[in-house]
């Protein structure tokens, strides 16, 4: 037997069988996300004193959201890809996307698009990155990186394989 899916696309069949790739595609983008979520939980001896002084702390937390942030936005990029939704404006026009869908919630569609705008003010304007705001949000919004992964597997929960 043959399992090889090249040359077929996804016109070729309408049940769409490549639901299970995309399904591990997600479920591995949602594993690093918690790998992320871990690594900065687990930085326990970081300080708020420490973290101000000290700019590999500072490199590692930054660097550490910026990848988790992108981690989203390749989730949810996988998503609208898949279920052939509008192109995005921007990164946080792709949460939006989603929160239209009812794949994730309104409610937090404003912290998921602070979260884009996060990411861009670190990738482009990390000269005027302000560590106490970086901090607030290492010690306090990771919760919303919980969210969005518990939105994105209730939503697969609720698809048949």
């Amino acid at each position: 037997m043959n399992f090889s899916m090249r040359g077929i696309t996804r016109q070729d069949d309408p049940t769409r069988g490549d639901e299970l790739v995309n399904r591990a595609i997600i479920q591995r983008l949602l594993n690093n996300l918690e790998g992320y979520l871990n690594d900065l939980r687990s930085a326990t001896d970081i300080t708020h004193e420490k973290y101000l002084s000290d700019v590999r702390l500072q490199r590692f937390v930054e660097r550490t959201l910026q990848i988790a942030i992108e981690c989203c936005f390749d989730v949810v990029h996988h998503i609208i890809s898949d279920e052939g939704l509008r192109e995005p404006d921007s990164y946080a026009d792709a949460f939006t996307i989603l929160a239209e869908q009812g794949i994730l919630p309104f409610e937090s569609l404003e912290e998921y698009q602070l979260m884009a705008q996060f990411r861009n003010k670190i990738v482009h304007y990390y000269d005027k990155i302000d560590p106490e705001q970086v901090y607030v949000i290492f010690r306090k919004k990771l919760q919303t990186f919980d969210e969005f992964r518990n939105g994105i597997e209730e939503w697969l929960e609720g698809r048949s394989p």
